[in-house]
């Protein structure tokens, strides 16, 4: 505070200080939304293949394709209910990431396709991706079926490969013709049985030992690079066609590519039915604020380190008393006034004094039907003892009074 003119002035004006309660909370309220969604708002901004990068290897345009077909689509971050059997999954694994594809419980076809390309951000293009050359062996997705799988690839300039249902597959007498891909990555699996082969005879989908899982060997044949060329989406089409059972959706799983939906008590408190009591807690924080940004009642002025007047001398006179625990002794005093308010209330002739007066009032309470009688309580006051006693003394004192000078009436 600073003076001037002998006036103070506040050091912000109320505007400037209700704006910066006001910025500080809004910007709380953002950091602590954001904390909460970073995980999802951060999945855009990686080219990785998966169907939420939209960058060459990624494929969003695979999800894209899907719904201009008309078929449903869903992107999934959990595990199935247990039984469904309709539709298709598509399983997209990273590098040297696991894919448990038996975790996710679903009962109808999987297909799972292999990484390919080894890829970094392109700084100057957020999303964007930039080959770095085909990914090392080594580095391929393993867990449970896949650990028997082992790829190759063709070498020199991408050609158009010719591939060939497999007899007793759901590709039987199908031939797809996809246009150029480059290094076209083939497998090879014990115990996996070949579906659709290259017109070298390699394995470019396989059937593994439990019948509703599939393997694509190559992901150029439904990421976004393969289907910027018109032959290679009909072939996409076709694929998916042959593998999808039913009018159920086509599901891509992400909960193996680090998008698990995970429970998360920061999260509940912006979803339903948590968001109500999250909005009556801010509804009580802004009324409480309000309150308290507002005088009510009249001003408290600053006392004095030592206060003057009768009142600071009776303060300091009782706590004196009560330091010297001499409280029990004020009770025949006591005792005294309430007789000389009483007999001055009634009437009593001046020149009653004592035991005489007293039994006075005693006659007057008895036919005022009082319970107590002053004798008794005078009687009392002598054998008082602490705080307490005294306290209750004064209580029956003053009812004794009040009925004696009728000023309950």
């Amino acid at each position: 505070m600073s003076e001037a003119g002998g006036e103070s002035r506040p050091i912000f004006r109320a505007r400037t200080a209700i704006t910066l309660v006001l910025v500080g909370v809004v910007a709380f309220s953002a950091f602590v939304t954001l904390l909460a969604y970073a995980p999802d708002l951060d999945r855009d901004g990686h080219c990785r293949p998966n169907v939420y990068s939209r960058c060459a290897i990624g494929f969003a345009g695979l999800a894209a394709l899907v719904k201009q077909n008309g078929a449903p689509m869903l992107v999934s971050r959990s595990k199935f209910p247990a039984g469904r059997t309709e539709g298709l999954l598509i399983v997209t694994p990273e590098p040297e990431m696991g894919a448990d594809v038996g975790s996710l419980e679903f009962s109808g076809p999987i297909l799972v396709v292999l990484p390919k390309w080894n890829v970094s951000n392109d700084p100057n293009h957020p999303g964007w991706g930039l080959k770095q050359g085909l990914l090392p062996p080594e580095m391929m997705p393993k867990k449970d079926l896949l650990d028997t799988i082992s790829v190759q690839r063709r070498t020199g300039a991408a050609a158009r490969p010719r591939f060939t249902g497999a007899a007793s597959s759901p590709f039987e007498g199908v031939t797809l013709t996809p246009g150029p891909i480059t290094s076209l990555q083939t497998i090879k699996a014990g115990g996996w049985t070949p579906v659709i082969t290259d017109d070298a005879g390699q394995v470019v989908l396989a059937q593994g030992p439990s019948s509703r899982i599939f393997l694509l060997s190559d992901p150029d044949l439904l990421n976004t690079q393969g289907l910027a060329n018109r032959d290679t989406l009909g072939s996409a089409v076709a694929l998916l066609r042959g593998l999808r059972v039913g009018d159920g959706p086509v599901i891509f799983d992400v909960s193996l590519n680090g998008y698990k939906m995970e429970r998360s008590p920061l999260r509940l408190m912006f979803d339903p039915p948590f968001l109500a009591v999250t909005l009556c807690f801010v509804a009580a924080m802004i009324l409480a604020g309000l309150q308290s940004a507002f005088r009510f009642g009249p001003v408290r002025r600053g006392q004095r380190a030592f206060a003057l007047g009768k009142e600071a001398l009776t303060d300091n006179s009782a706590q004196l008393i009560r330091l010297a625990k001499r409280e029990p002794n004020m009770a025949p005093g006591y005792v005294a006034l309430t007789q000389k308010a009483a007999a001055r209330a009634v009437g009593a002739p001046r020149e009653l004094t004592g035991d005489a007066l007293t039994r006075l009032l005693d006659r007057m309470a008895a036919q005022r039907g009082v319970t107590d009688t002053l004798t008794g309580l005078s009687a009392e006051a002598g054998h008082v003892a602490g705080r307490a006693g005294l306290t209750a003394l004064a209580a029956r004192l003053y009812r004794w009074r009040l009925e004696m000078t009728r000023e309950r009436q």
